[in-house]
């Protein structure tokens, strides 16, 4: 049957191998069960179908079957009846019904056939479908924690950039230190040595204004001039 050739691939399919051929598992589970709910969807229709097809095939062995036996105890009446060439036509019917019934056999073990079949299909993907919807929730949740994690590793690599640079600033901090150092260094080396006895001259040079001062009032003493002769003038 086509039926069974469109669907012989849902009887090898694995789901665990599915899931993990899926890029995006938490995107893309979704969207296979949707896929396979609607397989099983035709599959369950196509079923039916089969068995349908299988219950009426049964019906035409078993009718044909109570045909025989009829025309059977028609031949034996016949014979009991002493009534040779009635038998004979009733046994003529009978081979004629059995040989039909042969052919109504086959195509039954046939139908049986493809009907099992298409239940195992069914039940196979039915079996799939739950244990996908099982595993969803924790597929989701474990591509949750894996997004977080991969949150912490960017943060992480962030810290360490951070890091990287707080080095950079101490160093460069740490350099320009020196150098200032240095500076202050060489401004103290490039300054005059001091002289003590240019900082003796400025505390004693003061004391040779009071000299003069005394030395003048001496000759004005000599000279005869006193203050109230300055003063008069």
């Amino acid at each position: 049957m086509s039926i069974l050739n469109r669907f012989s691939d849902i009887i090898s399919a694995n789901v665990n191998a599915m899931i993990d051929r899926m890029e995006d598992p938490e995107k893309m589970i979704d969207q296979y069960l949707r896929d396979m709910m609607d397989d099983l969807a035709e599959v369950k229709k196509n079923t039916a179908s089969v068995m349908a097809e299988e219950t009426r095939a049964k019906r035409l062995v078993d009718e044909n079957e109570a045909e025989v036996a009829k025309y059977s105890n028609f031949a034996k009446k016949a014979l009991e009846a002493g009534n040779d060439d009635d038998a004979r036509v009733f046994l003529s019917k009978k081979q004629e019904l059995e040989d039909v019934g042969t052919g109504l056999t086959n195509s039954y073990a046939k139908a049986h056939e493809n009907a099992s079949k298409m239940r195992q299909m069914h039940d196979k993907l039915a079996s799939d479908i739950e244990k996908l919807r099982n595993r969803r929730s924790m597929i989701k949740a474990q591509m949750s924690v894996a997004d977080t994690q991969e949150k912490l590793n960017t943060v992480s690599d962030s810290v360490g950039k951070s890091k990287g640079a707080m080095g950079s600033f101490q160093r460069m901090e740490d350099k320009a230190s020196r150098r200032l150092d240095e500076a202050d260094a060489m401004a103290e080396l490039n300054q005059e040595p001091v002289d003590p006895a240019k900082e003796l001259e400025e505390k004693y040079g003061s004391s040779g204004s009071a000299a003069v001062e005394d030395e003048l009032a001496r000759m004005k003493q000599e000279m005869g001039l006193s203050s109230s002769d300055e003063t008069s003038e």
